[in-house]
Order: C-alpha cells, then sequence, then structure tokens
C-alpha cells in the first residue's frame, strides 16, 4: 500500500518504519517535512525515498500549507498518511479530505496527556505508568479512536529522557504493527468515531 509518511524531526519511527516496510506491505513513495532540518529527511534519503520540504513561511495560512500538502499526497497517490513525529496541527480541510486513512503516534497512554511534554506531565502527576498511543486522527488534537496502546513502568528515578528512551522502544514496535494491520486492511474507521479490527470494535 502507497503511504507518505510526515515528520518534523529527528525520525527514529519513520527509521523503524522503513526497516520493516517490506514485511509490513508499505510502500512509502514520499517522506514529507514542513522543517528543512528535520534529520528524518537524511533517514530517508539514505534509504532512496523521495522527499519533500514545505516552507510554512510560504503560505499565509495554516489552510493554504495543507492545500500544498495535499496536493503532494495526492500526486503520489497515498493511501495512507503516517504522522511519525509531525508537529503541526492539521487543519479541518486536510482531516476531512483523509478521514479514516490518517494515523498518528502520541507518546501517553491517552485519553491521559495530550500535547507536549507527556514525560515530564506523567512524572509531575505521580503516575505509575505510562506509553504510547496510536490513533485514528480526527479534528481534535489527539483525540481520535484509540487503536492499540503499550505501557511502561514509571519507576521513581526516571526522568523525562529515562522515561522518554522506555517509551520510544514500545514506539518502534507498535507503530509499524499497527500499520500493518491498516495495510492489510484489517483496520478501519468507522461511523467516525470507532476503530475496528477485522470488524470488531477495539
Amino acid at each position: 500500500m502507497k503511504a507518505v509518511i510526515l515528520i518534523s524531526g529527528n525520525g527514529s519511527n519513520l527509521q523503524s518504519i522503513i526497516d520493516n516496510a517490506d514485511r509490513i506491505d508499505l510502500q512509502i513513495c514520499c517522506v514529507i517535512s514542513n522543517n528543512k532540518n528535520a534529520f528524518g529527511l537524511k533517514r530517508a534519503v539514505s534509504s532512496k525515498i523521495q522527499t519533500s520540504i514545505i516552507d510554512p513561511e510560504l503560505f499565509n495560512s495554516k489552510e493554504a500549507f495543507d492545500r500544498e500538502l495535499i496536493s503532494i499526497i495526492n500526486w503520489h497517490g497515498a493511501e495512507l498518511i503516517v504522522l511519525a513525529g509531525y508537529m503541526r496541527i492539521l487543519t479541518p480541510l486536510f482531516v476531512s479530505n483523509y478521514f479514516g486513512k490518517i494515523l498518528n503516534i502520541h507518546p501517553s497512554l491517552l485519553p491521559k496527556f495530550p500535547g507536549l511534554n507527556t514525560h515530564q506531565k506523567a512524572i509531575d502527576a505521580s503516575e505509575k505508568t505510562h506509553g504510547v498511543s496510536v490513533h485514528f486522527v480526527t479534528e481534535e488534537i489527539d483525540s481520535g479512536p484509540i487503536i492499540s496502546q503499550e505501557s511502561v513502568n514509571i519507576e521513581v528515578e526516571d526522568t523525562a529522557k529515562t522515561l522518554s528512551d522506555k517509551v520510544l522502544k514500545k514506539e518502534h514496535v507498535i507503530f509499524p504493527k499497527v500499520i500493518h494491520w491498516y495495510t492489510q486492511r484489517r483496520l478501519k474507521l468507522i461511523n467516525s468515531i470507532t476503530a475496528t479490527l477485522d470488524g470488531k470494535i477495539i
């Protein structure tokens, strides 16, 4: 299945997807970034994957930016959009255009700790566990139907950095797995709010 992957930074989840692409029946036709300095772009180039950079400063609105993004995605004929550390908020225009075809990974056990700085938030809240969620994207940030989660224990000595490292290891396993469900057409979004796997509500 053809997919584009959107990134903004280091791209470690991108790398795990690249490394598993054949196994999960994924053809990455383009890696797109809003940040020209994103290290993930170098990862894509090293794997001979086409890249595209969209500079937000060249657009007078978020909608105009997303129209350019839509144009690139459509040109590649992508059936799936994967957000792998993409730090821009998608407009309703974008989400409605690809509803049910956008997967995001978020470093917390949603609905806890949407947004940024999730690891420190978990520590500050004296949580015993933390983790990662993969979900379908809807217009509300980090609030789409949850598909799968993995958890880690928070130890007394954990810092935001050590907790991030533990969660990242889980991210690199869970994201390719969920993408594979999608490429096998086992995973679907129905009724706008319900994720199903093999026809059963998750």
